[in-house]
């Protein structure tokens, strides 16, 4: 009963990491129509868009960090494998557990970080400064909503090492 219940949620975090991986690819060409957009109203029309190159660096932040937890389930971040490529799977799943409690302890923090910050941001309507002077609180929430699903990704992948340490399939 527990064990099927743990595949349900493990199952309803793959998802979501996927869900948010396709997102994340939307505002790769969500960026690119910003940047094509700028080149040719600069370049054809003369009028730089002021608001234009912070929404690119937002747009790229979002990018990258909502992605984050999809890319550590498709295992694409990079890695030092010197060693760990000669191990056999359960003695990398065990290293895996371990170093995982420290990945999940970093995300945890960026996670408590992100929230004290977005609170600031929306209590005293931060904006950023510059000629365009945008709010800070959406990019806020955006980049700790990606570190939460990154941080849920990586207890998925930590549970299934432990399983895989112990001998186990989930």
């Amino acid at each position: 009963m527990i064990l099927r219940a743990l595949k349900a949620v493990l199952a309803a975090i793959d998802a979501t990491s996927r869900f948010a991986g396709v997102v994340a690819m939307g505002l790769f060409f969500l960026l690119l129509g910003l940047l094509t957009y700028g080149v040719i109203s600069n370049a054809i029309f003369n009028s730089p868009a002021i608001w234009l190159m912070e929404m690119a660096q937002f747009t790229m932040a979002a990018y990258y960090v909502v992605g984050g937890g999809y890319t550590l389930q498709q295992g694409a971040h990079v890695r030092m494998d010197l060693l760990y490529g000669r191990w056999t799977p359960r003695v990398r799943s065990g290293v895996d557990v371990f170093t995982g409690l420290f990945l999940m302890f970093f995300l945890g923090v960026l996670v408590w970080g992100g929230v004290q910050s977005s609170m600031y941001a929306l209590q005293y309507n931060q904006k950023n400064y510059s000629s365009w002077s945008p709010p800070l609180a959406p990019i806020k929430i955006i980049v700790t909503a990606g570190m939460f699903l990154m941080l849920l990704q990586a207890f998925a992948l930590w549970v299934r090492d432990v399983a895989q340490a112990l001998g186990k399939k989930i």
